[in-house]
């Protein structure tokens, strides 16, 4: 693929770049992503990758296109139901966001469980996406992408809620000095590393030292709430559906609880009334909760391709009910680490403007 911004693209991302920077964009555009699975959450994000300029986009699922999927998967029309693979339903319309970006799409799942085929394919590119599958496979998928120095995300949606992970390594990026003297100061910008746990660490995370008013904050109700679908889907194959789930779906909610020595004083247990709200729904897409989840990944993934200014750490958690989102940092040190500017060649510079 081509390393320089063409003067269509320059035209095209001309408001991007004057954001992020011509070096940003470039990233961007010389970037390969791989999406696995096709949901109402990875629409939204491809969305976003696509119309911000990457360049390759690997879209991989091997379903037919169902009535739900329309709902909260808009690359998809009533037509398409029943007759067409959901990829080669959204291939046209994904394409037709943005001509400039490269797009392929396979049918062959089977990449999830051959080792071989999985290494091979995420050899070939930046950044892998994983949506809508258990804990399980995802902690394969992240293992085979850190072995090849890949970065990972993984998001899924659970009714009105779900999540977003992300495993980039050792990750660096470059932001504005946190306070500059005067209006049209410079300065070069700032150098951070962070050094980020894989999906199997994170998932055994301690919360014993998080400080009761912290604790507060995270909301562990809604981190378990969600948590525990996961593994439920990874034990039964897919999310809750009906009431029926309530009891086991509880038992398994307080399990990760009280593994994760969560302070008692804040939350001794999930309420059942939440537990009772996922067993029925979690199975189900929401368009307004996919566009907020899509949207965080998408976000971020563009960060994190462009370095340009900090990703999250590391997990992500929408509660739609309330519609309250919060970030929770898993397995990870406590904040990235300034990196002398001069060891990565960098030489862009920062200039403040005062707007009032």
């Amino acid at each position: 693929m081509s390393t320089a911004i063409t003067e269509d693209e320059a035209a095209l991302y001309d408001r991007q770049i004057r954001l992020w920077g011509l070096e940003a964009q470039q990233k961007m555009r010389n970037a390969t992503v791989l999406v696995i699975r096709l949901r109402g959450v990875a629409t939204e994000a491809i969305k976003n990758i696509v119309l911000a300029g990457i360049g390759k986009l690997i879209v991989i699922d091997d379903a037919t296109v169902q009535p739900e999927d329309i709902n909260a998967g808009f690359f998809f029309r009533e037509e398409d139901i029943d007759t067409k693979k959901r990829v080669d339903a959204a291939k046209p319309h994904i394409q037709s966001l943005n001509p400039l970006v490269i797009v392929e799409v396979s049918h062959d799942l089977s990449v999830l469980t051959n080792e071989d085929t999985l290494l091979k394919l995420i050899q070939g590119v930046d950044l892998v996406c994983l949506t809508d599958t258990d804990q399980a496979t995802a902690i394969r998928v992240n293992d085979a992408a850190r072995k090849l120095g890949k970065k990972f995300y993984c998001a899924g949606s659970f009714g009105l809620s779900g999540y977003v992970f992300c495993d980039l390594l050792e990750h660096h990026h470059v932001a504005p000095p946190r306070s500059l003297a005067k209006e049209g100061a410079t300065s070069r910008l700032e150098q951070f590393k962070t050094s980020y746990a894989p999906l199997a660490s994170a998932l055994q995370h301690s919360w014993k030292e998080t400080t009761s008013n912290a604790t507060k904050v995270l909301r562990p109700q809604t981190v378990f709430s969600i948590l525990a679908c996961w593994e439920y889907q990874t034990q039964h194959g897919t999310p809750p559906s009906s009431s029926s789930a309530t009891v086991e779906l509880e038992s398994i909610a307080n399990r990760l609880l009280r593994k994760a020595q969560v302070r008692q004083k804040v939350c001794t247990a999930v309420p059942r009334e939440t537990i009772e709200y996922f067993s029925p729904t979690a199975a189900l897409e929401w368009s307004p909760s996919c566009a907020v989840l899509g949207g965080m990944l998408g976000q971020d993934i563009l960060k994190a391709l462009a370095a340009r200014e900090p990703p999250m750490a590391n997990f992500f958690f929408f509660d739609g009910q309330t519609c309250n989102g919060t970030v929770v940092r898993m397995s990870m040190d406590t904040s990235p680490s300034k990196t002398p500017a001069a060891s990565l060649g960098v030489t862009a510079e920062a200039t403040v403007l005062e707007i009032d």
